[in-house]
């Protein structure tokens, strides 16, 4: 599968790189070293399904010629099982992993008028949404003028009403109970596709485009607004749900802004989103859209993902930044550019200290995206935030805990944190502790380093070990002639600033486990 496609609860998907945002799928493939508290293999953990490191898997038959079929999949910590399966076991297997119960998101319809952001406080997420909630918490954390974006949040109330007034709950029923619709993933695309037509094109009730003709006649004349899904199902504490709905910008000579609201309305019924909402059995009439709007950013000069913690490298005491020159999101960069990752020392008491793990393609040999006055400012903006919504999501001593924030820079120099949202793993992980520590068996320590990393594994068959740079370069071999209890000092003052994978390798030259570690 390609980073463009859109896998499906029942697909078992094969990656030759490793994507930023996954949905639910059957199980995964790819051809690229994962290591365990990666993006990937957290969400394998949290959703319990197979997930595997397998170097070429398209050359090996016993993959290549079960493409297309039904698929037993096992993975355990060093073999994997792969044949034929039955639809009947599919059946058996996916039914088991799904919740047994109807879910019910927040939902409040008390909130029934349209508000400037200053009068939404975090507590109000169930009528506006998480997101809107969240931006809007954030303007009370004494960040410099302008940070934060100022606007309004539209909440669900608004779509509830518009979706009555054009009786799209009874063409929901309708649709949804259709043995074809359900049956027929084809058909289901197609109707949800003629669906959101139908959502587009309808009309809204008289004082709902009044409210919305006030909010947008309360921007300066010629604003360009950008339209932000704020739904019930996304940005929550164990749901992140990011990339799952659409957002939109109104422009001045494209007429009321009721256009874009509808569209933003209308990706509530995205087949991606459609198919995550049934695996949950969260009942679709209580699936509702709120919409944040503020003023656009055009031409800014970068844009990025920041998280409170190192979730991809997992370094100890880090802000884990990743950036992108231009208006060429993270999520979805071009094939030809490649983004800036920066890790930052979290200390906002001591001079700014950072490591940077990849330079961007686009920007001069030597230099970085992001100069020292944006580091730093993120590295005190992502401290206050982390803390903040640390007391807000009660999450003190919560070791998963953190928030993931989307920033730009704008075309006149200025940084904006146009998002905030827990980190996708945070309330999924409570389970999933143990298993993650036994996992984790190989350690390398400290993380980052400089002089030198200390390598321990107890009760573990590693016999031999060998760190390479990402590009598979080998930098150390060496074979371990010890017990199943592994302690070994390693000098690395040789080794060029970069990341490092440790791999280690059992008896047999069996790939047992790896750690990645940064050089600084």
């Amino acid at each position: 599968i390609t980073l463009e496609e859109i896998p499906g609860p029942r697909d078992i998907v094969l990656y030759e790189t490793l994507p930023n945002s996954l949905p639910r799928v059957g199980g995964i493939i790819t051809s690229v070293i994962q290591t365990p508290l990666s993006h990937v293999n957290l969400r394998a953990i949290q959703n319990k399904v197979p997930n595997a490191f397998i170097r070429d898997p398209l050359v090996i038959d016993s993959i290549a010629n079960l493409l297309n079929q039904y698929i037993y999949f096992k993975v355990e910590q060093d073999k994997y099982i792969i044949r034929e399966a039955t639809l009947a076991e599919v059946n058996d297997w996916f039914e088991e992993i799904r919740p047994t119960t109807i879910q019910n998101p927040p939902l409040n319809l008390n909130y029934t008028t349209i508000l400037p952001l200053e009068e939404i406080d975090f507590e109000m997420s169930d009528g506006f949404g998480a997101k809107c909630a969240n931006v809007a918490t954030m303007s009370t954390f004494g960040f410099p003028e302008g940070t934060i974006p100022n606007g309004h949040g539209i909440p669900f109330y608004f779509y509830q009403e518009f979706m009555q007034f054009n009786n799209f709950y009874e063409v929901i029923e309708q649709m949804i109970s259709n043995p074809e619709f359900r049956a027929d993933r084809t058909i289901r695309d197609e109707r949800l596709k003629a669906f959101r037509k139908d959502i587009k094109k309808a009309s809204m009730p008289s004082w709902m485009m009044d409210e919305l003709t006030a909010m947008h006649g309360s921007y300066p004349e010629n604003t360009s607004i950008r339209c932000r899904s704020s739904s019930n199902n996304e940005d929550l504490e164990g749901f992140n749900g990011a990339g799952l709905y659409d957002s939109k910008t109104q422009h001045p000579a494209e007429g009321h802004i009721s256009k874009s609201i509808k569209q933003v309305y209308a990706s509530l019924w995205n087949l991606r989103a459609y198919e995550e909402r049934e695996f949950y059995r969260i009942d679709h009439a209580t699936a509702a859209m709120g919409v944040l709007c503020h003023p656009n950013y055009s031409e800014e000069k970068a844009n990025g993902v920041g998280v409170s913690i190192d979730p991809l490298y997992n370094t100890s005491n880090t802000f884990y930044l990743n950036t992108q020159v231009g208006e060429d999101l993270i999520t979805n960069p071009d094939a030809n550019s490649i983004p800036e990752e920066i890790i930052v020392d979290k200390d906002v008491n001591r001079e700014l200290t950072y490591t940077v793990l990849q330079t961007s393609n686009l920007v001069p040999v030597g230099a970085t995206v992001l100069d020292e006055e944006y580091l730093e400012q993120l590295r005190d903006y992502l401290s206050i935030i982390h803390q903040e919504f640390e007391r807000l999501y009660d999450a003190y001593n919560e070791e998963y805990f953190a928030m993931d924030i989307e920033y730009k820079i704008t075309k006149e120099n200025q940084l904006i944190i146009k998002q905030a949202r827990p980190w996708v793993n945070y309330g999924l992980l409570s389970n999933t502790k143990t298993i993650l520590k036994n996992k984790l068996a190989l350690k390398v320590f400290p993380n980052p380093a400089n002089q030198q990393i200390r390598i321990q594994c107890k009760d573990c068959p590693i016999k031999r070990i060998r760190i390479t740079n990402i590009m598979g370069q080998v930098f150390f071999e060496k074979k371990i002639t010890a017990t199943n209890e592994l302690d070994l000092e390693l000098s690395i003052q040789h080794l060029p600033s970069g990341v490092y994978i440790l791999s280690g390798f059992t008896e047999n030259d069996s790939f047992y486990q790896i750690g990645k570690f940064v050089k600084k």
